[in-house]
């Protein structure tokens, strides 16, 4: 029978921790599975570790200080040896009556994704742009629909967490990281549609910061994994420029200037460089 454990990372929760876990464990009867709850709590200043010390049937980590929700994340993959490891936010946003049914899918795929595209999903609206244009970015830079790139409920396998461990950032970034690595890695991926609702307490996301830090992100791991959907794209505008200004050389001036040389033997370079990292990267996985 399969293990799995639920992994809560808490940073000042009060508010929403205590709700979260009771409504887990009723939840949680009606699975076959054997299962565990662990919670990280990660340096909160409020009174959340006052109410995990008050519930039982519990595993709580202690960070000192706080680390970051990645953080979090990676202390508990490394301190369970759970066969799947199960995440939702202590926040109350996410529909723990979903974990059943992502916990039946589990047995089929290498991660099963909670896509917050319900009737009701209460994403902040200055959220929304931001959260599209990553999306999109993502899934051209993958050649892969995405219904969500980030959502915090899902079940994934622990064997593949810890094979990208090493990537995994401190912050926000986790899910998107493990998204990615999963999709250009060709894991079994599933999505199923949730609801989100409205957060209890104050979130600690930064809008501007983390959204460059999400394309960022997803650009660094498509050169790692998949390095020519990045250098090719990259490649053929290098090259429409080169033969664009080409053109205008040779009806101004009635000769082909450097300029559109230089741009298009460029070109021609970044594509074999991008070749070059993609055969080193197979090489890599032999």
């Amino acid at each position: 029978m399969q293990k799995i454990s639920v992994v809560i990372p808490a940073y000042n929760e009060e508010k929403g921790i205590g709700q979260t876990i009771k409504e887990i464990k009723e939840v949680l009867k009606k699975v076959k599975s054997k299962t565990d709850i662990l919670v990280v709590n990660d340096g909160s200043t409020d009174n959340t570790a006052n109410i995990l010390a008050k519930i039982d049937n519990i595993r709580v980590i202690e960070h000192e200080t706080n680390r970051g929700y990645g953080a979090s994340l990676k202390t508990a993959i490394r301190n369970t040896d759970s066969d799947y490891i199960m995440i939702i936010d202590a926040d109350g946003t996410y529909p723990i009556k979903s974990i059943p049914k992502l916990i039946e899918l589990s047995s089929s795929y290498d991660m099963v994704v909670g896509a917050r595209s319900g009737k009701t999903v209460k994403i902040p609206f200055f959220r929304k742009p931001a959260k599209w244009i990553i999306s999109r970015f993502a899934e051209y830079l993958t050649m892969t629909k995405i219904p969500d790139l980030n959502s915090g409920l899902r079940i994934f396998k622990r064997e593949v967490a810890l094979k990208f461990m090493s990537f995994f950032p401190d912050g926000f970034s986790f899910t998107t990281t493990l998204t990615m690595s999963c999709l250009t890695n060709d894991y079994r991926v599933k999505y199923i549609t949730i609801d989100y609702f409205e957060r209890k307490g104050t979130s600690t996301i930064h809008p501007i910061k983390d959204f460059v830090g999400f394309i960022n992100l997803i650009f660094r791991l498509t050169i790692y994994f998949r390095p020519l959907n990045v250098f090719i794209p990259i490649s053929l505008i290098i090259f429409l420029g080169g033969v664009i200004k080409l053109y205008i050389d040779f009806s101004n001036l009635n000769y082909f200037g450097l300029g559109g040389t230089l741009l298009i033997l460029s070109s021609i370079q970044i594509v074999f460089l991008g070749i070059l990292a993609d055969l080193i990267i197979k090489r890599t996985k032999l």
